[in-house]
């Protein structure tokens, strides 16, 4: 009986005591600081391995001419060939008559380019082409070395074209380095879209996993293709006067949030201005608030690679003897050359949005 009545009292003090264990780990873990580094955003963020650069593409590009170009009017006080100072509100970048980026080599790591308004027209050195925008996604490999082109076709010859697009890149480790170049679309209506806190906050989950939502499969030989490296990419909007919580991962995962649009941002009650990064513990439960206007927060998320990285403008290597081949080799093969007219090629004005592969498949999708 007593055996009993001890068993009893365990069983009936057993909720109070995990209760009490519980809000002390809860009241902990909410006074604990997720943020490790906060700083402010320009034109080229600052990252964390396994990503080597992120920049933010926000161009108020005017009417269109025939050329898909804007007037030449607008070519007067530009540094052209070279231009990323906002004039007019826009750059043209590399572009001398289209903005953009005309054909240039890559090698050792990937390019992701998240567009949020506006066109790309894709060209490369193996034959591939492609047009998205409006929400697509290029993910391309540039592995053992490729030239590609990267232009911004102004479509509309009656109406202003905004272009806004997030340039990410992501390394590849030494293994993978030399691998053959390949590029994936996610087209938008692949890409999922979370919806929380009364449908007022939207998730695009362009890579990784989100608390057991799947985004699409990226390229086969990328970082992110395994999924114990926990790459994530994710785009939020959100409205005013709402909430998320990140999902949480291990502290040895690097977790960049960058807000870059709106006028403040909560991060466990505590309150920052527009335009500013953060590096995050992810094991440590974050929770976002939005204040009076919508906000919008870019994340990248990722199990460090851990190399040496041994970079010279667009090739990404370990060490400097890489570097050097890499030089040597594309001057002595132009990684496949250029088959197309034009190093700032863009597409027939009347193409859809498509991307055609180095093997000859090809995907059609309505603009």
């Amino acid at each position: 009986m007593q055996r009993l009545s001890a068993a009893s009292a365990a069983v009936f003090a057993l909720p109070w005591l995990v209760s009490g264990k519980e809000e002390s780990e809860q009241t902990k873990e909410k006074d604990m600081n997720p943020i490790k580094q906060h700083f402010p955003l320009g034109f080229q963020w600052e990252t964390q391995d396994p990503f080597l650069f992120c920049v933010h593409h926000e161009d108020q590009f005017p009417v269109g001419t025939e050329q898909m170009g804007p007037n030449t009017e607008h070519f007067k006080g530009r540094h052209m060939g070279d231009d990323f100072i906002i004039k007019d509100g826009f750059r043209m970048y590399h572009g001398k008559k289209v903005p953009g980026f005309p054909g240039h080599p890559h090698r050792g790591f990937e390019t992701i380019t998240v567009v949020r308004k506006g066109m790309v027209d894709h060209a490369d050195s193996l034959g591939a082409a492609g047009r998205y925008g409006n929400g697509d996604v290029q993910w391309m490999t540039a592995g053992k070395g490729v030239q590609h082109s990267e232009m911004f076709p102004l479509l509309s010859q009656t109406e202003e074209n905004p272009l806004e697009l997030f340039q990410v890149w992501l390394n590849l480790p030494k293994k993978d380095k030399m691998v053959e170049p390949h590029f994936k679309m996610l087209w938008r209506e692949s890409i999922p879209n979370l919806k929380f806190d009364n449908d007022k906050v939207l998730v695009e989950l362009i890579a990784g996993n989100w608390n057991g939502k799947q985004a699409g499969t990226p390229p086969p030989d990328s970082w992110a293709f395994p999924a114990e490296n926990e790459v994530l990419i994710v785009n939020i909007k959100m409205e005013p006067h709402s909430k998320i919580v990140l999902p949480k991962t291990s502290t040895d995962i690097n977790r960049s949030v960058f807000f870059y649009e709106g006028d403040q941002l909560n991060i466990n009650e505590q309150q920052f201005d527009s335009y500013s990064g953060f590096f995050l513990d992810p094991s440590v439960e974050t929770e976002l608030k939005s204040s009076d206007t919508a906000v919008s927060i870019f994340v990248l998320q990722g199990k460090p690679i851990g190399e040496q990285v041994m970079q010279y403008g667009p090739f990404v290597m370990n060490t400097k003897e890489e570097i050097k081949q890499a030089f040597d080799d594309y001057h002595q093969t132009q990684f496949g050359g250029w088959p197309w007219k034009r190093y700032d090629q863009v597409h027939d004005r009347s193409k859809p949005r498509f991307a055609l592969h180095a093997d000859g498949k090809e995907e059609v999708k309505e603009i």
